[in-house]
């Protein structure tokens, strides 16, 4: 069976996708992302060094999620500043797209699902393993049924069966590599 391009809502990216974008979107974004950079910065800050433990300062935990999160700040400052740039105070903010109201529907679910998977399953009893299996299995199969492919929205037997799949090799692999690559102790 084909699929007709109206089966698919998202419409095709195309090379002038940058100056579509209004710039007032880029300025929440950069926001955003600085916003988040400096939380997580400050949490790596605040973090244990482990100095009692005599560990040495350059593998302490907080270390790369702190670089990581200065990255985000020097890139939310590039975007706030290209925003700038592009007019985003200076022009009206413009209606939002569908497209727009399905990339935000995304989002809100992608964070409400690591917010579950980060508050409520790891570390409360559930093994990571299993934490994680559900954490992905369930974000494979919520995003399929949003799909813009009626053929990927269907629910059935063997895309279940697939989910589980990935989701217990993901899990199985990450928790594999941080307990005996990296030596960090997972709940």
């Amino acid at each position: 069976m084909t699929e007709s391009s109206h089966d698919n809502p998202l419409p095709a990216t195309s090379s002038n996708d940058e100056e579509r974008r209004p710039p007032q979107s880029d300025l929440k974004d950069a926001i955003g992302w600085t916003a988040l950079g400096i939380a997580i910065v400050i949490g790596s800050v605040t973090m244990d060094r482990l100095e009692r433990q005599n560990i040495n300062p350059y593998t302490a935990p907080g270390l790369l999620p702190g670089l990581l999160g200065l990255v985000m700040i020097l890139l939310g400052v590039v975007l706030f500043i290209r925003s700038i740039e592009r007019g985003a105070f200076k022009s009206a903010a413009l209606p939002s797209t569908a497209l727009e109201r399905e990339e935000r529907k995304r989002v809100g679910i992608a964070t409400l699902l690591c917010l579950g998977y980060s508050v409520v399953l790891v570390g409360h009893g559930i093994p990571f393993w299993l934490a994680s299996t559900i954490y992905v299995t369930a974000s494979i199969l919520i995003f399929r049924r949003m799909s813009g492919y009626e053929a990927e929205r269907k629910f059935s037997a063997r895309s279940l069966v697939s989910a589980l799949v990935i989701g217990a090799a993901a899990s199985v692999i990450t928790f594999i590599v941080f307990e005996k690559l990296f030596l960090v102790r997972l709940p």
